[in-house]
């Protein structure tokens, strides 16, 4: 028989997250996934910063800060989570190509149904040594596959064959996923605030730290490449600000990860990342106006 707590775990966590992937495919169209053929470069660099070069900057921070092997593996997962539609709304703020952030959104969230488990498979492999199991086997891929992916393209679907209602039914269908989504993880801390707690300690620092840094990298590695300043802006929002709710979801769904460590990395680095991703944009956003001002008297 279910609890409370399983019932909100095992069942609304999993139709939460997927009535948000639905609203994000609400706002998508074809054109979104094609547009990227008209920036490949900034958008193969942030791809290749999002999959490879984070990962690999996560490792190195949960091995020098020695983390608990749930606590590593927790960061390990939002390290190769994708971008959410709040780095839409802090690109946006910055002054950044909103079109692109829908674009790396778009393909983020096809290609994590594969990187994830990858990453989080490794990732358990290597700290909690192959006696803990693998926690995302090919069943549970297909799981993610249905929770991220599935949504996705049936909201595009709705938006293609009914343009109009898709517009109106945007708003409500995240105010209702966020509210689940509030509750649900509200109540899996609840149920385990001696763990959250503990790892507060811990985590808190280093969370924030990797937030400065993949924001960092999300502008710095594309600069150097040569990507314009607007397009650098829309990778490191992207890139910066990882899609923690799913991170989250994965982490505590029954069918999935079953571990509320895990999720403790995500769970507070999406409270904390929302004070160097506004710093950031004001900074980036203040550059770009001072570059606007200056331009006529140059």
């Amino acid at each position: 028989m279910l609890t409370v707590e399983s019932l909100l775990t095992a069942v609304l966590l999993p139709v939460a997250l997927g009535v948000v992937m639905l609203g994000l495919g609400l706002t998508l169209t074809v054109a979104d996934f094609t547009r990227v053929l008209a920036h490949p470069r900034a958008v193969l660099i942030a791809l290749a910063c999002q999959v490879v070069v984070l990962p690999v900057i996560c490792l190195g921070l949960v091995t020098a800060f020695s983390l608990a092997p749930a606590l590593a593996a927790g960061m390990m997962l939002l390290a190769a989570s994708p971008g959410g539609t709040t780095a839409n709304l802090f690109s946006h703020l910055a002054g950044g190509d909103v079109a692109l952030n829908v674009s790396l959104t778009a393909i983020n969230s096809v290609l994590s149904v594969a990187t994830l488990p990858i990453v989080v498979n490794l990732s358990l492999a290597h700290f909690a040594g192959p006696s803990a199991g693998i926690g995302l086997q090919l069943d549970k891929i297909l799981q993610v596959f249905a929770i991220v992916l599935v949504p996705v393209a049936l909201g595009m679907l709705i938006r293609r064959l009914a343009p109009a209602f898709a517009g109106r039914m945007r708003r409500p269908v995240k105010i209702a996923s966020v509210l689940v989504l509030v509750l649900v993880i509200a109540a899996a801390v609840l149920e385990n605030r001696e763990i959250v707690l503990d790892g507060l300690v811990f985590v808190g620092p280093l969370t924030l730290l990797f937030a400065v840094i993949s924001l960092t990298v999300g502008y710095m590695v594309p600069r150097f490449a040569r990507v314009n300043r607007q397009q650098a802006i829309a990778c490191s929002m992207e890139i910066g600000i990882h899609n923690s709710v799913l991170a989250i979801t994965i982490a505590l769904s029954p069918a999935l990860l079953a571990d509320a460590e895990m999720a403790i990395p995500p769970a507070i680095y999406g409270l904390v990342m929302f004070l160097p991703a506004g710093v950031f944009a004001a900074v980036l956003a203040r550059r770009a106006r001072s570059g606007v001002a200056a331009s006529p008297a140059g």
